[in-house]
């Protein structure tokens, strides 16, 4: 069951973007059927499940106004990132990390980072979530073009900490030897964004690691700390745990 926060959220985004549409949009007549982009032209009409993945996981592209399509789709398809329903979360590049929403008029773009920021919390607070922590945080820091304010509202808890071993365990291997560990992301934000992780787990996150009683992850997380030569050649490497 949504939080209370997150019901807010999707309260918010369907009262804002109550209505939007694409007059104009034909979109590509290669991916979608005439019947199909008029859903695009035509405001209040529900989009058809499979549609809206298709839709919202295209190339920009594909259309005349890809904003528009997006303000148009936000709604029902906040809703189902929601509730679980929306297919493609993990496995394709999500619409809002492709366009410039925080460019919107101030009360649509509250609306966008209210909205990811209580479905990562909600996410992280759920033991079983509809989809793996890992994919929404991914998301989420796609949309959000980073990850430090997603990290460190990452929630207190059992449940949170156990999400967060999961992810880390994910991308330990590909932060200790500096490669990117995740996928759907803007090229041009990788540096950064890999430079908030890899600063926020070895401090925050390798303490609450350890906390949890993680101690092996937690010392590969404070490793992330040290410069490459130094983080290889420190003595962990020879010792029990990490032989084992």
């Amino acid at each position: 069951m949504p939080s209370a926060a997150l019901d807010a959220a999707l309260a918010d985004v369907e009262t804002v973007f109550n209505g939007f549409a694409s007059p104009g949009e034909t979109g590509c007549e290669r991916c979608f059927r005439p019947e199909e982009t008029a859903c695009l032209r035509t405001p209040y009409r529900r989009v058809p499940d499979g549609l809206l993945a298709r839709f919202l996981f295209k190339d920009p592209l594909h259309y005349d106004d890809h904003p528009a399509v997006l303000r148009r789709l936000l709604p029902q398809a906040a809703r189902a990132m929601a509730d679980g329903t929306l297919d493609g979360i993990g496995w394709g590049w999500h619409g809002l990390a492709r366009v410039d929403w925080r460019a919107w008029p101030a009360q649509q773009a509250a609306a966008v980072e209210a909205f990811v920021h209580a479905w990562c919390q909600d996410v992280l607070l759920t033991p079983a979530p509809s989809y793996p922590a890992e994919a929404v945080f991914e998301t989420c820091g796609s949309i959000l073009c980073g990850m430090t304010a997603l990290l460190h509202r990452w929630p207190e808890g059992s449940t949170p900490d156990a999400h967060l071993a999961a992810c880390a365990r994910g991308w330990m291997e590909d932060l200790l030897v500096d490669r990117w560990p995740l996928t759907w992301w803007d090229p041009d934000d990788e540096a950064a964004a890999v430079t908030e992780l890899r600063h926020w787990l070895s401090g925050p996150g390798a303490a609450r690691l350890g906390a949890r009683g993680d101690r092996d992850l937690a010392t590969r997380a404070g490793l992330l700390a040290l410069p490459y030569d130094e983080r290889w050649a420190h003595p962990y490497w020879t010792s029990a745990s990490a032989t084992n």
